[in-house]
């Protein structure tokens, strides 16, 4: 039997393509892979872009969020199609909170993520402090290529708040990244418990999907696993 597809969505500032090395290792493995471009402009046009494009999908999905991305498969993890969610290092709102609300409960005298005040409705992280935010144990070069190459990120997706979370009827799997400077690892379990998830840690920063790819990818087929298991 044909295991789930997956399907990852990437987060604020980034793009896709940092799912390349998850992609190979899954695609290896026999998983037919996505990695759709995330608009980043607002939550329920970006959860929208989403389910459309799993309505594309023929069976099972196993829907996989990084950083806001996991607000994005929270809102469009309702999708019928989709079986399993994975959170990686990532936002898990619920009814009526947002990344914005999230945000505001997190210790005030922790490391605060270099967001620049918001530029024609978007907003970008100061680039000289990407790389100690955002990815400290990536290749200077890389994070340089990252810092430079930000998608924007739109103001109203921070403030979009979730009508339906997914993970209150699906299962869910979460990766807490204990290394984190942009999402505190304290609420990433706090998230990860509300959520039922089965969790793992890994030392890593924010940048884990790219840094840490093999555990990810690991991450992701225990989840499709175990969705194959139950049918």
């Amino acid at each position: 039997m044909a295991g789930p597809t997956i399907v990852l969505v990437h987060g604020a500032f980034a793009d896709a393509s940092g799912f390349g090395d998850v992609m190979e290792r899954l695609e290896a493995r026999g998983y037919t892979t996505l990695a759709p471009a995330n608009p980043l402009r607002d939550l329920p046009g970006d959860a929208a872009y989403i389910k459309s494009v799993l309505a594309t999908i023929k069976g099972p999905v196993v829907l996989v969020g990084h950083s806001y991305g996991g607000a994005v498969i929270t809102e469009a993890g309702t999708h019928q199609n989709v079986t399993a969610l994975v959170y990686i290092s990532a936002f898990a709102p619920d009814k009526d909170e947002s990344v914005n609300t999230l945000n505001a409960g997190f210790p005030a005298d922790g490391p605060q993520p270099p967001i620049l005040p918001p530029r024609d409705g978007f907003l970008f992280q100061d680039r000289d402090k990407f790389q100690a935010s955002f990815g400290v144990d990536l290749p200077a070069d890389l994070a340089t290529f990252m810092a430079d190459s930000q998608v924007p990120w739109g103001v109203d997706a921070a403030t979009g708040m979730v009508t339906d979370p997914a993970w209150r009827t699906k299962p869910s799997w979460y990766m807490v990244a204990t290394k984190d400077r942009e999402i505190p690892p304290a609420a990433q379990r706090a998230m990860s418990q509300r959520t039922g998830s089965t969790v793992v840690e890994v030392a890593a920063s924010h940048a884990v999907y790219i840094s840490q790819p093999a555990p990810v990818a690991d991450l992701i087929k225990q989840a499709a696993s175990a969705v194959a298991a139950r049918r």
